[in-house]
């Protein structure tokens, strides 16, 4: 045997294990054997606590169920505590994208628990006579219910930070959209000119969509919170204790602090994926969302001479290695990126999610990794997009109103008092001769002044108040 290393037996043979780790035997063969992503499962804290969590509450039964020694119970107990506290994490060392169905993971808790609960009862690291991995920690239970169930708590903690983080991008937004309340400009369909609106009813649609996007996050949440804990190999619950289910589920409930309840059907919720799409689907909505936005506001800041130059992003870094004073929308950019990484993720969750058979569908772990990383790096780009971003845009408000009273989509506000083939000419003088539409419509009679002036106030142009219901015409 190495010097600081002790030695471990599973079914393959005996394995040589850092004498200082709580993790064990099956844990080294799953770092051999899995060095996919380049990193481990540590990443996502949530889904540690989580294990954890799942861990305690099913020694919490046991321990109900006469099944675990009182004091077996307490150091486990214990040593799930510590860790959803946040200790030992760095012990938890194997690949997130793994074979197995989350196997390697459930047996890296296992051991990590099981190692850190011997030292509470005062024995080395690796006698698993006193306290074991599987007979003692994995007691009654089965990575098939364990490991999706543990998925799904970390998934539900981390939609919640998301919701935050889309909380305080659409206030941002709609503090922008009140700054912006008093700004007219021209909307625009197939990028061509429309109607007036203001620039804070622009913003404003931000805000809205991204709130809805976070109350549908909820309702994804909601369908997570079914667990098949108890349901151990396949459903069956085979090897389980009759009350062991719903008392584990009891307790996770209170530990994790969410509405935890049992499937109603545990060989049906051990090999369906449906929640993971579902909540793969508005993660992709949310996507989706978010980079058009930020197209939009790319394109309103383009310029800022030879482009729209509606609004100006707030400078964060020098833009160019070669063209002084060249400013890019870098913020608006990363954020399209993460988009487009998260709509790929959701292929990944879909193709895995398909290709599960008959029991237990094996490819959960990427699944997880895929839902995970989305969920980590929109609420990045929420945080980063609310915070160096949306306060600092600035409009450019004589702009935006010279491009109003120049646009003939101003027209469209005389249609119903002039007629369309009236507009229709007018449009078209507008466009040869250059002039504007409301001198135009004067000069030729259509309309008086004092008409044009009532037809064409901002409120009137923009739906924010209601036009008179009669306009003489001439």
């Amino acid at each position: 045997m190495a010097q600081g290393t002790r030695v471990e037996h599973d079914l393959v043979g005996d394995k040589e294990v850092p004498a200082d780790a709580y993790y064990g035997v099956h844990t080294v063969r799953a770092v051999e054997n899995f060095a996919i992503t380049g990193s481990t499962i540590a990443r996502f804290p949530e889904l540690i606590t989580a294990l954890a969590a799942v861990k305690q509450a099913a020694a919490q039964a046991n321990r109900d169920l006469g099944l675990l020694p009182p004091d077996v119970a307490r150091a486990i107990i214990r040593a799930c505590e510590e860790v959803g506290a946040g200790q030992l994490h760095d012990q938890f060392v194997v690949d997130p994208v793994q074979g197995g169905a989350g196997t390697s993971t459930n047996m890296n808790a296992n051991e990590v628990i099981a190692n850190r609960a011997l030292e509470i009862l005062g024995h080395p690291r690796g006698c698993y006579d006193a306290i074991h991995p599987l007979d003692h920690v994995n007691l009654g239970q089965s990575t098939n219910d364990v490991y999706p169930t543990a998925v799904r708590l970390a998934l539900v903690a981390s939609l919640r930070r998301l919701g935050d983080s889309l909380r305080a991008l659409a206030t941002a937004f709609a503090t922008k959209a009140t700054e912006f309340g008093d700004v007219l400009k021209m909307g625009r369909t197939q990028l061509q000119d429309a109607v007036p609106m203001t620039l804070g009813q622009e913003f404003t649609t931000y805000a809205v969509m991204i709130e809805e996007d976070r109350q549908r996050l909820t309702e994804a949440a909601a369908l997570l919170l079914e667990s098949n804990l108890g349901g151990t190999a396949i459903g069956t619950g085979i090897n389980g204790h009759p009350r062991y289910a719903g008392l584990a589920c009891s307790y996770l409930a209170g530990i994790s602090g969410e509405p935890v309840r049992p499937a109603g059907d545990f060989i049906e919720a051990t090999q369906d994926c449906g929640a993971f799409v579902q909540l793969s689907g508005v993660l992709k909505r949310v996507a989706v969302k978010l980079s058009k936005t930020c197209n939009d506001l790319r394109l309103m800041s383009s310029g800022p001479i030879a482009g729209l130059g509606e609004i100006n992003l707030p400078p964060v870094q020098a833009g160019s290695s070669i063209m002084p004073g060249k400013v890019n929308p870098v913020i608006p950019e990363v954020v399209n990126q993460v988009a487009f990484e998260v709509i790929g993720n959701d292929l990944t969750v879909t193709m895995a999610a398909e290709a599960g058979q008959l029991q237990l569908n094996a490819f959960e772990p990427v699944i997880a990794y895929s839902l995970l990383r989305s969920l980590a790096h929109l609420r990045a780009a929420c945080d980063t997009l609310a915070t160096r971003c949306v306060p600092g845009i600035t409009a450019n408000r004589e702009h935006l109103h010279d491009t109003v009273h120049r646009s003939i989509g101003l027209v469209t506000a005389l249609a119903p008092h002039i007629g369309y083939a009236a507009s229709t000419a007018l449009a078209r003088r507008a466009l040869a001769t250059g002039r504007g539409i409301k001198d135009l419509a004067t000069e030729a009679g259509l309309l008086t002044t004092e008409q044009l002036d009532t037809i064409l106030r901002p409120e009137n142009l923009t739906g924010q108040a209601p036009l008179p219901t009669v306009l003489t015409t001439t």
